[in-house]
């Protein structure tokens, strides 16, 4: 199966789902991808039935493709790396969609990557936010535009190598995390951005989401294989993208130490490491009826064998969650139990 099948838009979405009810539709999360890719292939050689279509847009133009409404051109599931929000859900309900089921399929931290080749690094979340935002406070406190331009210029400690970081577009659940757990955070250790926050909580809020666009930062797309060429081919580049990547790639790049700490699967799963999230896959129970197969493919999407700690997905760089949190997750799976906006921020 390709790596990527990118969707263009939600019309090619609509006419590749022409077929619906003998075929399954995925769209959603490129971090989810390999994931949901793989529990696709072994439903297809498990069953012999027909292999469900995995397509990485994002989380959030995929949630969108998921709530534009209930029928055979509309997609059966969507991939997230971060959860569904109340106006996204409200969105579905209004559209037909009127039962939305989540289903939590493991973590995955967030990890600085770079080249094998490339230097060895150990950041803070605060020298983070002063490499990648647009504006940073000179010594007088004054947001002016940033002027750091190699990473030694933020901190004598960290190379002396011009700032490149590659991570996921502002449509992406991976980015949605980024500024929630490393530039928020990074903007607040910073007094006078702290005093901001205070005074005028959405002028911080655009302060520490408007990033550069002088070429330290890059939007490098949802293709996560494509960042890894990258990074090979610039060992003095980086990358912010999915702890997964590192896992499948090993051999070719490696994570920075954030706030002391490296990622691992047992960091992450055991919390030390701070910058992490669940992984969400949405159901459209409004489709059981018309796509049979649904039912069976997140039968075998949440199980044991796949995502347990001895699954397969682990293989693949999935996180797996704790054994009471598995037991729960996959007992709501068979009760298919619908979300309610009360669960959502």
């Amino acid at each position: 199966m390709t790596r990527f099948l990118i969707a263009a838009s939600a019309l090619a979405i609509a006419a590749s789902a022409a077929q619906a009810g003998d075929q399954i539709r995925i769209t959603g999360s490129g971090t989810v991808y390999p994931f949901t890719a793989a529990v696709a292939e072994a439903f297809g050689k498990a069953t012999g039935k027909k292999t469900p279509v995995v397509e990485a847009t994002g989380s959030g133009p995929g949630i969108k493709l998921f709530c534009a409404g209930a029928g055979d051109d509309t997609v059966d599931f969507a991939d997230a790396s971060r959860a569904m929000k109340k106006d996204e859900l409200d969105t579905c309900t209004k559209n037909g969609v009127k039962e939305v089921v989540q289903l939590t399929i493991g973590y995955d931290g967030i990890a600085l990557a770079n080249a094998k080749a490339g230097p060895a690094v150990a950041v803070t979340k605060q020298q983070l936010f002063l490499a990648m935002a647009k504006q940073v406070p000179d010594k007088d406190g004054k947001l002016v535009d940033n002027p750091y331009k190699m990473w030694s210029d933020i901190d004598a400690s960290l190379p002396k190598a011009n700032i490149v970081i590659l991570s996921h577009p502002a449509t992406s659940g991976t980015r949605s995390s980024i500024e929630d757990q490393i530039l928020k955070p990074g903007a607040e250790s910073i007094a006078s951005l702290k005093d901001l926050e205070g005074k005028d909580a959405k002028a911080f809020e655009v302060e520490f989401k408007t990033l550069r666009s002088d070429g330290a930062f890059v939007e490098a797309g949802e293709n996560d294989n494509a960042i890894v060429q990258k990074l090979e081919a610039d060992p003095n580049s980086f990358a912010l993208f999915g702890f997964s990547n590192v896992a499948l790639n090993g051999s070719k790049i490696k994570a920075a130490k954030i706030e002391g700490e490296a990622p691992t699967m047992e960091s992450v799963a055991s919390g030390k490491y701070k910058v992490s999230r669940p992984l969400f896959v949405y159901a459209k129970k409004d489709h059981l009826a018309s796509t049979p197969d649904m039912a069976a493919f997140i039968a075998e999407y949440m199980s044991a064998k796949a995502i347990g700690p001895e699954g397969y997905l682990v293989d693949k760089g999935l996180i797996p969650l704790p054994a009471d949190k598995l037991k729960a997750e996959i007992e709501n799976a068979k009760a298919m139990k619908a979300l309610t906006a009360d669960q959502l921020k």
